[in-house]
């Protein structure tokens, strides 16, 4: 909720600023609801920057003097020091961010504040504002998924002989090795740092110089702009520059797919860590206790970054919702972009930050592991395999060895304690005692060496290939 009370100075609202189309003072409940002063105050900086290069290219065109520009640039900047040091008060009345800091300076240097907003509008004020923030909070994520791909490197590297079993639907299937399991979160979490990357080149076009919809008669430098607040380009139609979230939306799609992968991976954490599987243990300062139950140790990390991944996914729902009745160009409605797109920002940067901690100090269970990896048959396939090699069509061979399978299961036995006998069959003599060297786990992951198998020494060689990505 709004405060609306406290460190609140005299009204002057739309009877001040923006008053001068209005016969009557704004209803006090209207003001509140329509400002947007309590989320977007966190694009001061990016404000406060714009601002200053606004300045700078008026001076350029010479709409301003040197004289004046400095002025306001020097103003602008006490401004974020007061709001660093927490003296600014924000007023509810001044609706957003832009508006406070403009009065301020007003209040600061007099009349020759109240010709920075020469030339602009906040329609693409807000818009540059937002990209300059989500451009450094791109930054700062694909940061935390550079340093996060470093650890899983270093686990992977760490295992690359550790047999476990992999699964299809969570039924054992066939032997890989843990390193080879860890690579995929690698190859997954490669991919969103590659979609981010590929975001932040459509984040940073400048929208600044459009105005409210349709440019500005001063003929603003847009390029010496996009220059100054380090912008690739400028956006080339003015109604789409102050009107489209676009990249808001892309940038949440990409947060919300990194987040499905990281809620796989911590799904899977939950699921090794539980006495069922005992396949992993988790640090402890990752988990917690239970009020009732002193023996419980529970993975609240791992199952908070999973649930947070429908807090982003509703966020992109919200934004592709907020956009898509509008007409061009600049709408209301804009105003709704950024909480979720914040949201999202602060969501999937404690996830990063929490999955640095987390993963780098898994600690697998190899034993357990490699028990596992033992049960279930998961080298049914390489005795199929083995027979194909002998020339047996590969549907005989997958009926051969079902019957092998159902014959150790009758027995409670694994396939390798069968007899050749057993293993043949009834009438059949097509497998030999050469078999029982391909019916170990690690025979099945050793004669998987191919780009892109799970054998040691492909894995060993995709975690070098992937140090050189990095």
């Amino acid at each position: 909720m709004l405060d609306m009370s406290a460190n609140s100075t005299p009204k002057q609202g739309r009877a001040g600023l923006l008053g001068g189309r209005f016969s009557e003072a704004t209803d006090e409940f209207v003001e509140a609801f329509t400002a947007s002063i309590e989320f977007d105050q966190r694009l001061y900086r990016q404000d406060i920057e714009g601002s200053k290069a606004h300045a700078r290219m008026l001076t350029h065109i010479s709409v301003l003097t040197d004289d004046e520009c400095a002025q306001i640039v020097d103003g602008l900047s006490r401004i974020e020091s007061e709001i660093e040091a927490g003296q600014l008060a924000w007023r509810v009345e001044l609706e957003d961010v832009h508006m406070n800091i403009e009065s301020r300076l007003i209040e600061l240097i007099g009349d020759v504040g109240k010709k920075l907003h020469t030339g602009r509008s906040r329609n693409d004020q807000v818009a540059t504002d937002i990209r300059l923030y989500l451009r450094e909070a791109i930054d700062e994520l694909i940061a935390l998924e550079t340093d996060l791909l470093g650890g899983i490197l270093e686990l992977a590297d760490a295992h690359t002989t550790t047999i476990m079993p992999g699964f299809t639907h969570l039924q054992a299937a066939q032997p890989v090795t843990f390193g080879h399991h860890v690579m995929a979160w690698f190859e997954m979490l490669w991919r969103d740092r590659e979609r981010l990357r590929d975001c932040r080149r459509r984040v940073n076009v400048l929208p600044l110089g459009a105005a409210a919809l349709a440019g500005t008669p001063y003929k603003p430098d847009r390029n010496f702009l996009a220059k100054a607040l380090g912008f690739d380009s400028v956006c080339e139609n003015s109604l789409d520059a102050v009107s489209d979230r676009d990249f808001a939306i892309e940038f949440c799609a990409a947060t919300a797919l990194t987040l499905t992968h990281l809620s796989r991976w911590c799904e899977e954490l939950v699921l090794w860590s539980s006495q069922q599987f005992s396949f992993v243990e988790l640090p402890d300062r990752f988990c917690t206790g239970s009020s009732i139950m002193p023996q419980k140790k529970n993975p609240d990390v791992p199952e908070l970054v999973r649930g947070k991944t429908g807090r982003v996914n509703g966020h992109l729902i919200a934004l592709l919702t907020l956009m898509k009745s509008q007409p061009l160009a600049y709408n209301k409605d804009n105003q709704e972009d950024k909480e979720p797109l914040f949201d999202a920002v602060d969501t999937l940067h404690g996830c990063l930050t929490a999955m640095n901690g987390l993963v780098p100090n898994i600690e697998p269970n190899i034993n357990a592991m490699r028990e596992a990896a033992t049960l279930g048959y998961t080298t049914a396939t390489d005795l199929a395999d083995y027979l194909v090699r002998r020339d047996v069509p590969f549907r005989d061979a997958h009926e051969l060895v079902g019957g092998a399978v159902q014959r150790a299961v009758s027995q409670g036995k694994p396939l390798e304690a069968l007899s050749l006998e057993e293993l043949n069959g009834p009438g059949e003599d097509r497998i030999g005692e050469d078999v029982y060297q391909i019916l170990t786990p690690d025979g099945s992951v050793a004669a998987r060496d191919h780009f892109g198998g799970t054998a040691p020494a492909q894995v060993n060689a995709a975690i070098e290939r992937a140090r050189q990505r990095l």
